[in-house]
């Protein structure tokens, strides 16, 4: 591992990398690369932050915009399931559930 060759320039950077070799090491089996790329899966981050800044930043970094943090954080909810494709099962759930405790509501009144 590259990490573990590294010369740290102080002790601050030595446990930083101590820590990092820690961190990585118990996740060898979730930084597995070279299966990942196989796999066709992205192994960079820039499809991420790509992602990232077209589902949240667009629509919630607007000129003048400003958010709640619970209103934000429902909104980039349905953002992500438009876009991986689960908004209608999503909503479908959601008016499922409204039905039920509308039913339930009046059926106690």
């Amino acid at each position: 591992m590259g990490l573990k060759i590294m010369q740290p320039a102080s002790s601050e950077a030595k446990d930083k990398i101590q820590k990092a070799i820690g961190c990585l090491s118990k996740r060898r089996h979730q930084v597995n690369y070279g299966k990942a790329k196989r796999a066709s899966y992205h192994i960079g981050s820039g499809a991420i932050e790509s992602a990232n800044k077209f589902i949240s930043h667009v629509r919630l970094k607007r000129s003048g915009a400003w958010w709640y943090i619970t209103n934000a954080n429902n909104i980039l909810k349905l953002r992500c399931a438009k876009y991986n494709g689960t908004y209608d099962k999503i909503i479908g759930k959601y008016r499922q559930m409204n039905r039920e405790k509308t039913y339930d509501n009046s059926s106690t009144q």
